[in-house]
């Protein structure tokens, strides 16, 4: 799993590309939690994360919860199907807004 960061405009783009699993998720927590911006926006690009075990949903949990302390806006995109099936049974869909692309999560947050 890698991180790659890139600012679009005033949104902090973060793209997780790999599988997130218990193997990946501790080194990805770390990475995410130095990346978040305070006050800020966030769009987590999961186009390219491959797969997502509880260990990643769990990830993306405390994600959600730093953003919220932080008061930072953060939404998810591009996420595959097998994906959206898993966070969809866990509930963790209710947690994000979902954007089917990057250009699109960057228009709704920057608005």
């Amino acid at each position: 799993m890698e991180l790659e960061k890139q600012m679009r405009g005033p949104v902090t783009v973060i793209a997780l590309n790999g599988e997130l699993d218990s193997t990946t998720a501790p080194r990805v927590q770390q990475g995410l939690d130095e990346l978040v911006p305070v006050h800020g926006m966030v769009l987590l690009d999961l186009s390219r994360t491959t797969y997502m075990s509880s260990a990643g949903l769990r990830v993306l949990l405390l994600v959600y919860r730093l953003c919220q302390q932080m008061g930072t806006r953060v939404m998810v995109s591009g996420i595959s199907n097998e994906v959206k099936a898993v966070m969809a049974a866990t509930g963790f869909l209710a947690f994000f807004t979902v954007a089917g692309s990057v250009d699109e999560g960057v228009e709704v947050l920057a608005a």
